[in-house]
Protein backbone atom coordinates (compact mmCIF):
# COMPACT_ATOMS: atom_id res chain seq x y z
CA UNK A 1 0.00 0.00 0.00
CA UNK A 2 1.40 3.42 -0.94
CA UNK A 3 0.89 6.00 2.04
CA UNK A 4 0.76 10.12 0.83
CA UNK A 5 1.65 12.36 3.54
CA UNK A 6 0.01 15.75 2.37
CA UNK A 7 -3.11 17.41 3.01
CA UNK A 8 -5.05 17.71 -0.14
CA UNK A 9 -5.44 21.37 -1.31
CA UNK A 10 -1.26 21.21 -1.84
CA UNK A 11 -0.92 21.93 -5.35
CA UNK A 12 2.66 19.85 -5.30
CA UNK A 13 0.75 16.68 -3.34
CA UNK A 14 -1.96 16.96 -5.91
CA UNK A 15 0.50 16.07 -9.00
CA UNK A 16 0.99 12.41 -7.10
CA UNK A 17 -2.34 11.88 -6.21
CA UNK A 18 -3.13 12.32 -9.57
CA UNK A 19 -0.33 10.11 -10.56
CA UNK A 20 -2.02 7.35 -8.48
CA UNK A 21 -4.94 8.02 -9.81
CA UNK A 22 -4.25 7.87 -13.74
CA UNK A 23 -1.91 4.19 -12.76
CA UNK A 24 -5.31 3.11 -11.03
CA UNK A 25 -2.61 2.50 -7.66
CA UNK A 26 -4.58 1.94 -4.31
CA UNK A 27 -3.27 4.41 -1.32
CA UNK A 28 -3.78 5.76 1.90
CA UNK A 29 -3.08 9.81 2.14
CA UNK A 30 -3.06 11.17 5.69
CA UNK A 31 -3.21 14.94 6.13
CA UNK A 32 0.14 16.74 7.21
CA UNK A 33 1.38 19.83 6.45
CA UNK A 34 -0.33 23.57 6.60
CA UNK A 35 -3.21 23.69 9.43
CA UNK A 36 -2.71 20.11 10.12
CA UNK A 37 1.15 20.58 10.92
CA UNK A 38 3.93 17.92 11.00
CA UNK A 39 4.33 14.78 13.23
CA UNK A 40 7.28 14.37 15.43
CA UNK A 41 8.44 11.25 12.89
CA UNK A 42 7.99 13.10 9.98
CA UNK A 43 10.20 11.46 7.44
CA UNK A 44 11.23 13.84 5.31
CA UNK A 45 13.82 16.52 6.66
CA UNK A 46 12.44 19.51 4.87
CA UNK A 47 9.37 19.56 6.41
CA UNK A 48 7.40 19.84 3.21
CA UNK A 49 4.66 17.81 1.56
CA UNK A 50 4.19 15.75 -0.21
CA UNK A 51 5.91 12.20 1.32
CA UNK A 52 5.29 9.42 -0.92
CA UNK A 53 6.45 6.02 1.01
CA UNK A 54 6.32 2.67 -0.55
CA UNK A 55 6.89 -0.18 1.59
CA UNK A 56 10.38 0.86 3.17
CA UNK A 57 10.93 3.39 0.33
CA UNK A 58 10.60 7.28 1.32
CA UNK A 59 10.40 9.52 -2.05
CA UNK A 60 9.98 13.60 -0.95
CA UNK A 61 10.19 16.33 -3.48
CA UNK A 62 6.82 16.23 -5.49
CA UNK A 63 8.48 15.70 -8.77
CA UNK A 64 10.88 13.26 -7.83
CA UNK A 65 7.70 11.31 -6.41
CA UNK A 66 5.89 11.69 -9.78
CA UNK A 67 8.66 10.42 -11.17
CA UNK A 68 9.08 7.28 -8.83
CA UNK A 69 5.47 6.27 -9.40
CA UNK A 70 6.05 7.11 -13.36
CA UNK A 71 9.14 4.81 -13.52
CA UNK A 72 7.83 2.20 -10.97
CA UNK A 73 4.43 1.42 -12.06
CA UNK A 74 3.86 3.72 -15.35
CA UNK A 75 6.45 1.82 -17.62
CA UNK A 76 4.91 2.94 -21.44
CA UNK A 77 1.97 5.21 -20.09
CA UNK A 78 3.22 8.29 -17.56
CA UNK A 79 6.71 6.68 -18.07
CA UNK A 80 7.23 6.94 -22.16
CA UNK A 81 9.08 3.99 -23.81
CA UNK A 82 10.68 6.11 -26.08
CA UNK A 83 14.14 7.72 -25.00
CA UNK A 84 13.74 10.68 -27.34
CA UNK A 85 9.74 10.98 -25.30
CA UNK A 86 11.20 10.29 -21.82
CA UNK A 87 13.72 13.23 -22.25
CA UNK A 88 11.27 15.77 -23.54
CA UNK A 89 9.13 14.85 -20.41
CA UNK A 90 12.17 15.27 -17.86
CA UNK A 91 12.90 17.96 -19.30
CA UNK A 92 9.54 19.63 -19.06
CA UNK A 93 9.54 18.62 -15.87
CA UNK A 94 12.58 20.84 -14.94
CA UNK A 95 10.66 23.57 -16.85
CA UNK A 96 8.00 23.20 -14.08
CA UNK A 97 9.95 23.06 -11.01
CA UNK A 98 12.34 25.85 -11.82
CA UNK A 99 11.19 28.72 -14.62
CA UNK A 100 7.45 28.45 -14.10
CA UNK A 101 7.36 28.00 -10.71
CA UNK A 102 8.91 31.28 -9.73
CA UNK A 103 6.58 33.10 -11.26
CA UNK A 104 3.17 31.43 -10.70
CA UNK A 105 3.64 30.34 -7.21
CA UNK A 106 4.01 33.75 -5.96
CA UNK A 107 1.05 35.28 -7.47
CA UNK A 108 -0.70 32.56 -6.00
CA UNK A 109 0.46 33.51 -2.88
CA UNK A 110 0.20 36.84 -3.48
CA UNK A 111 -3.97 36.40 -4.61
CA UNK A 112 -4.52 33.88 -2.35
CA UNK A 113 -2.73 33.08 0.60
CA UNK A 114 -2.20 36.59 1.63
CA UNK A 115 1.21 37.07 0.69
CA UNK A 116 1.20 41.09 1.00
CA UNK A 117 1.96 42.15 -2.36
CA UNK A 118 1.63 45.89 -4.23
CA UNK A 119 -0.97 45.72 -7.79
CA UNK A 120 2.82 46.48 -9.04
CA UNK A 121 4.26 43.72 -7.80
CA UNK A 122 0.91 41.55 -8.89
CA UNK A 123 1.28 42.49 -12.30
CA UNK A 124 4.18 41.69 -12.98
CA UNK A 125 4.19 37.99 -11.74
CA UNK A 126 0.92 38.13 -13.74
CA UNK A 127 2.60 39.13 -16.91
CA UNK A 128 5.60 36.76 -16.15
CA UNK A 129 3.38 33.89 -15.83
CA UNK A 130 1.67 34.55 -19.78
CA UNK A 131 5.59 34.77 -20.95
CA UNK A 132 6.52 31.57 -19.73
CA UNK A 133 3.22 29.53 -20.46
CA UNK A 134 3.03 30.85 -23.69
CA UNK A 135 6.52 28.43 -24.21
CA UNK A 136 4.24 25.49 -22.86
CA UNK A 137 1.40 26.71 -25.70
CA UNK A 138 3.78 26.72 -28.52
CA UNK A 139 5.13 23.27 -27.39
CA UNK A 140 1.42 21.97 -27.58
CA UNK A 141 0.97 23.02 -31.04
CA UNK A 142 -0.20 20.09 -33.07
CA UNK A 143 -0.21 18.00 -29.55
CA UNK A 144 -2.71 16.25 -27.51
CA UNK A 145 -0.32 16.58 -25.08
CA UNK A 146 3.33 17.64 -23.38
CA UNK A 147 4.95 15.20 -25.07
CA UNK A 148 2.57 14.05 -28.03
CA UNK A 149 -0.52 12.21 -28.29
CA UNK A 150 -0.04 10.18 -24.46
CA UNK A 151 -0.37 11.64 -21.31
CA UNK A 152 3.10 11.53 -19.74
CA UNK A 153 4.89 12.63 -16.32
CA UNK A 154 5.61 15.86 -17.56
CA UNK A 155 1.33 16.71 -17.85
CA UNK A 156 1.16 15.73 -14.52
CA UNK A 157 3.08 18.24 -13.22
CA UNK A 158 1.97 21.30 -15.14
CA UNK A 159 -1.31 19.95 -15.59
CA UNK A 160 -1.50 20.55 -11.71
CA UNK A 161 -0.47 23.97 -11.80
CA UNK A 162 -2.60 25.40 -14.99
CA UNK A 163 -5.94 24.28 -13.22
CA UNK A 164 -5.10 27.08 -10.56
CA UNK A 165 -3.59 29.59 -13.26
CA UNK A 166 -7.16 29.53 -15.56
CA UNK A 167 -8.97 29.55 -12.46
CA UNK A 168 -7.40 32.81 -10.86
CA UNK A 169 -9.22 36.23 -11.78
CA UNK A 170 -6.42 37.63 -13.61
CA UNK A 171 -5.62 38.60 -17.37
CA UNK A 172 -4.04 36.01 -19.34
CA UNK A 173 -2.72 36.23 -22.65
CA UNK A 174 -3.96 34.33 -25.39
CA UNK A 175 -3.15 30.54 -25.14
CA UNK A 176 -4.89 28.55 -27.43
CA UNK A 177 -3.01 25.05 -27.44
CA UNK A 178 -2.39 25.30 -23.52
CA UNK A 179 -6.27 26.06 -23.34
CA UNK A 180 -7.36 23.08 -25.79
CA UNK A 181 -4.97 20.80 -23.30
CA UNK A 182 -6.40 21.85 -20.28
CA UNK A 183 -9.71 20.93 -21.60
CA UNK A 184 -8.74 17.74 -21.89
CA UNK A 185 -6.92 17.23 -18.80
CA UNK A 186 -10.60 18.36 -17.49
CA UNK A 187 -12.38 15.37 -18.89
CA UNK A 188 -9.70 13.18 -17.19
CA UNK A 189 -11.73 11.72 -13.80
CA UNK A 190 -8.55 11.61 -11.76
CA UNK A 191 -7.66 15.38 -12.74
CA UNK A 192 -11.31 16.21 -11.74
CA UNK A 193 -10.82 13.92 -8.40
CA UNK A 194 -7.87 15.32 -7.52
CA UNK A 195 -6.68 18.37 -9.16
CA UNK A 196 -10.07 20.36 -9.46
CA UNK A 197 -9.77 21.53 -5.76
CA UNK A 198 -11.86 24.83 -4.73
CA UNK A 199 -9.25 26.78 -3.02
CA UNK A 200 -10.77 30.16 -2.54
CA UNK A 201 -10.39 33.80 -3.03
CA UNK A 202 -8.25 34.79 -0.21
CA UNK A 203 -7.10 33.18 3.07
CA UNK A 204 -9.86 32.58 5.06
CA UNK A 205 -11.55 30.77 2.42
CA UNK A 206 -8.36 28.96 1.94
CA UNK A 207 -8.38 27.47 5.25
CA UNK A 208 -12.04 26.95 5.28
CA UNK A 209 -11.36 24.73 2.18
CA UNK A 210 -8.46 23.34 3.73
CA UNK A 211 -10.14 22.07 6.72
CA UNK A 212 -13.36 20.61 4.56
CA UNK A 213 -10.87 18.22 2.70
CA UNK A 214 -9.54 17.01 5.74
CA UNK A 215 -10.06 13.12 5.32
CA UNK A 216 -10.95 13.13 1.61
CA UNK A 217 -9.12 10.64 0.13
Amino acid sequence: MLTVLGRRNSANVQKVMWALGELSLQYVRDDVGGSFGYPDDYPNPNKVVPTLMDDQQIVWESNACVRYLARTYGQGTLWPDDDACLTEADIWMEWQRSDISFAFFPLFQMLVRGLPATPEEISKKVVACGRWFAQLDQQLAGRQFICGDQLTMADIVNGAMAYRYFTLPIERPELPDMQSWYQRLCERPAYQKHVMIEYGSNLEQWNTHEAANANIQ
